[in-house]
């Protein structure tokens, strides 16, 4: 991998997370939302993907981004009910496990 792409993975998610933590710590839930998920990383992995290996593993990846939606919804709302009530870290593990299990299981029925 050329070191010019992590250069550029390495600034665009530094600013991500940078940008995200203060408006979401500034009680700015939609922008901050907004931010994290705009495509940026998508089209820089895009980018990457599609000129290492073309078409068909670019299409394969976006793909695979939304059979994992699902996963992913399952892990958003179970931070959601459990953080209030256990706290972060219990609610952090919780909410992971349930994205991995899901994620796994949808891997599998996919492939």
């Amino acid at each position: 991998m050329d070191v010019k792409w992590l250069a550029l993975y390495f600034f665009l998610g530094g600013t991500i997370v940078a940008l995200v933590t203060y408006f979401g710590s500034q009680g700015k839930g939609l922008l901050s939302a907004f931010i994290a998920f705009f495509p940026s990383v998508t089209i820089v992995t895009l980018l990457s993907i599609y000129f290492t290996s073309g078409v068909n593993a670019t299409v394969s990846y976006f793909k695979g981004m939304l059979f994992l939606i699902p996963a992913w919804i399952l892990y958003a709302l179970a931070m959601i009910f459990i953080l209030p009530r256990w706290g972060l870290v219990p609610s952090m593990l919780i909410s992971i496990g349930l994205y991995v299990g899901a994620a796994f299981i949808t891997m599998r029925l996919v492939h």
